[in-house]
């Protein structure tokens, strides 16, 4: 059986998506759509077959898909999703849900209306590093964890716009709040400062602080504290470290390094986590079982729950319970 996908987006992670899926065997990008019927045949170009559309609605009537991939801007997330729910056709979209809680609480209740198969973008939770330090804290106390998302800003222009992006916490920091969450548990409070200090002079119509630091509160009892900033592009620097009962985990992109009592150790990354979780997927559509997912639209919305408050927390200079 071979599974028919429709991509929603033409940017560089639908096309990302898109062309891990074509390498597969059993997978085929049939369907393309864009904000625009030029960008989605440019895309759709790459796959043999594939037809472009210029609205998903079009799509939903053109094409039986099997499964679709939403890759949209943060602020243009809500109708594709609805759509693709409305039809009952299990979806996978990347991260952030949106810009705020509204319109990701309004997707969850048809998702699970519909007991809808999906997955999100939280790469992250595929890293061989997330496995191996759920396998090192299971039956430890883990005590603080210190993250940091630490570079430049990107220059798409929605990104720059608090309206677009929703932030860096929210567009970027996210990841590590999901790790966090997959690692630690749930997060009951947060506080947030956030302030612009350099790129809203250097660059037009910026809007998105360019620091921000969180402290949060976990519901085992644990503490945790993030930091990011958009204006270091020459000292970039994204990770998480845990502390735990037994000693220390440092995850990054590369790896990670646990330091305990009378060792040191490096795991190092080697499965690709954008493939994995793009198989994970399309295994569960073609079986029905959802069991693998790492991230559902269910756990990411809590995920965003807590990315919203942060930014609620900032601006209201309060701390802000999580029920």
């Amino acid at each position: 059986m071979t599974i028919k996908i429709g991509l929603i987006g033409t940017g560089s992670f639908a096309s990302k998506h898109g062309d891990l899926l074509a390498a597969m065997e059993d997978v085929r990008v049939v369907a393309v759509c864009g904000t625009s019927t030029g960008k989605a045949e440019a895309l759709a170009s790459r796959y043999p077959g594939a037809t472009a559309y210029g609205s998903v609605t079009d799509m939903l009537n053109g094409d039986s898909l099997d499964a679709a991939y939403v890759c949209v801007p943060p602020f243009a997330h809500g109708e594709a999703e609805l759509a693709l729910a409305a039809a009952g056709i299990p979806f996978f979209v990347e991260k952030p849900l949106g810009v705020d809680l509204e319109t990701p609480s309004r997707v969850l209740e048809e998702v699970q209306a519909r007991r809808l198969i999906t997955s999100v973008g939280y790469h992250f939770r595929y890293m061989d590093s997330a496995g191996r330090a759920r396998e090192l804290l299971a039956g430890q106390t883990a005590g603080m964890a210190i993250g940091r998302w630490l570079g430049g800003m990107p220059g798409v222009y929605w990104w720059r716009r608090q309206e677009g992006s929703g932030g860096q916490l929210m567009e970027q920091t996210t990841h590590l709040v999901d790790l966090l969450r997959y690692l630690m548990g749930e997060v009951t409070e947060v506080y947030a400062a956030y302030a612009q200090r350099v790129m809203h002079e250097q660059h037009e119509r910026v809007t998105v602080p360019d620091v921000g630091a969180l402290t949060l509160k976990m519901a085992s009892g644990a503490v945790a504290s993030l930091t990011n900033t958009c204006m270091a592009p020459h000292a970039g620097s994204v990770g998480l470290q845990v502390y735990a009962s037994e000693g220390m985990l440092e995850l990054d992109h590369q790896g990670l390094t646990h330091v305990s009592q009378d060792r040191k150790t490096l795991y190092k990354n080697i499965t690709d986590p954008y493939a994995l979780e793009n198989r994970i997927f399309i295994d569960a559509v073609r079986t029905g079982d959802p069991e693998a997912i790492r991230s559902s639209y269910s756990d990411a919305w809590r995920t965003q729950q807590v990315t919203a408050a942060a930014n609620r927390s900032a601006l209201i200079e309060q701390p802000v319970r999580i029920i």
